[in-house]
């Protein structure tokens, strides 16, 4: 490839260097930009250049597969042997991407557009490997946010879960269902609201009896009390001389007993000892409802509430993005710090294509573009002679063909005046013959 390229000895030959033998890290760093080491040879004074380059390029692509391995961790949420795998596929292809970008390339101008075309791949790639470094950075603090969030979500779940599940037999159900409970509903056999309210009328009437009860006794008493205190008065009868009560006391004693029997005070307290019977009974039987009641709701907001820590066992990537975006929001200062960091990836991996487009051309560069335009010449030139050749062949040919198609033209028009000769004779033989056979049989 390069014999076209020979200068006379001693003019600009390239410095000797020795072989490569075994393992030569330069050399391999400087692979990574795409150079041409025989190339590089006539300007070896760059080659610490694109050594330091190349070492750049490989620590981009090192830093994205530890960014890699962190994002496949966090993941799968733990620490993984086989985030490895991704972790290697992504390193080889931002090396690959990386060395595409800043391959040398040859009559390369200093254009705008593809320019920005590769800083905006650049920026875009330093941006995905970017993110999971901040997140390892500031895992910490991102994490207590995620907790404290989840702790407060079973905090909210169980207060909502008791509010929207009230005991019954407070009270709380006659007012209905708190507002924005469809979804913190529980269901259960059976709630001691029914008895409750049969136990509030219960008690309720019997303590409208009580009243009456204690009504009809205060005047009970007073009715019996004047009834004592006029039947020790004794008087005598004129007509028997005999001691006996007042007519007052006989009077006082049967309005007594008349208000007994209108007003069944007997009848009412019997009932209301029953009622109060039947209120202790119902009370035990409430109680115990409602102690099976707050055990069952109990249980079943624990069932809840575990559910919802089950579905927080894993942080996942997105809720720790979210919690970060939240953190940033809160404290001015880690907002800054989060940007800077996110900026210094991002500028980590943008540096290699910024360094390579926007620094002027090199000597290397103008060499490649020298070699790429004479080998361009050298084909042009190459081509030029194989269609001379192959048209000057195919003039032969066709000359060739010509010229056999001329001589088996005359060897056909000479086979054809031979055959035309020979009938010719031997039609002159046949009329000769034919004339002497007349001839003879004339004479006869």
């Amino acid at each position: 490839m390069t014999d076209y390229l020979k200068l006379p000895e001693g003019y600009g030959r390239p410095r000797e260097q020795a072989p490569p033998t075994g393992f030569d890290p330069a050399r391999r760093l400087r692979s990574l930009t795409g150079v041409d080491e025989n190339l590089l040879a006539w300007v070896w004074y760059e080659r610490s250049k694109y050594t330091a380059l190349g070492g750049v390029v490989l620590g981009t692509s090192v830093i994205a597969a530890f960014s890699m391995w962190n994002f496949a961790n966090e993941a799968v949420g733990g620490t993984s042997v086989l985030a490895l795998v991704p972790a290697v596929v992504w390193m080889l292809f931002v090396l690959n991407l990386d060395r595409w970008l800043i391959a040398p390339q040859p009559n390369a101008k200093r254009r705008v557009t593809p320019l920005l075309t590769r800083l905006l791949v650049a920026v875009l790639l330093g941006t995905v490997i970017a993110e999971p470094l901040v997140l390892r950075i500031f895992q910490t603090a991102v994490e207590e946010r995620i907790q404290d969030e989840r702790h407060g979500d079973v905090d909210r779940l169980r207060s909502n879960l008791l509010r929207c599940n009230p005991d019954p037999s407070q009270g709380s159900g006659d007012r209905g269902r708190p507002g924005g409970c469809d979804s913190y509903l529980l269901s259960f056999n059976a709630t001691p609201g029914g008895q409750s309210a049969e136990l509030d009328a219960l008690r309720q009437d019997a303590a409208e009896l009580q009243k009456r009860v204690d009504q009809d006794t205060k005047l009970l008493e007073s009715l019996d009390a004047d009834v004592r205190n006029e039947c020790r008065q004794l008087i005598r009868n004129a007509g028997t001389g005999l001691l006996e009560r007042t007519s007052e006391c006989q009077r006082l004693r049967a309005k007594a007993a008349d208000y007994r029997a209108t007003h069944h005070t007997a009848a009412n307290e019997r009932r209301l000892a029953q009622m109060n019977d039947r209120i202790g009974q119902d009370g035990s039987r409430l109680t115990h409802s409602r102690s099976a009641f707050l055990t069952a709701r109990d249980n079943e907001i624990a069932r809840r509430v575990a559910q919802e820590r089950a579905k927080q066992k894993g942080i996942g990537v997105l809720e720790r993005m979210a919690a970060l975006e939240q953190l940033t929001g809160d404290d001015p200062t880690l907002f800054t710090g989060v940007w800077l960091v996110r900026l210094l990836f991002v500028l980590i991996d943008v540096l290699p294509v910024l360094v390579k487009f926007l620094g002027q051309e090199s000597s290397y560069d103008r060499l490649l573009s020298s070699r790429s335009n004479s080998a361009v010449k050298v084909h042009d030139a190459a081509v030029r002679a194989a269609e001379r050749k192959s048209l000057a062949e195919l003039e032969i040919a066709q000359e060739e063909c010509e010229q056999y198609v001329r001589r088996r033209k005359a060897e056909f028009d000479a086979a054809r005046r031979e055959h035309v000769a020979e009938m010719n004779i031997r039609v002159s033989q046949a009329v000769n013959a034919l004339e002497d056979e007349l001839r003879r049989k004339s004479s006869v």
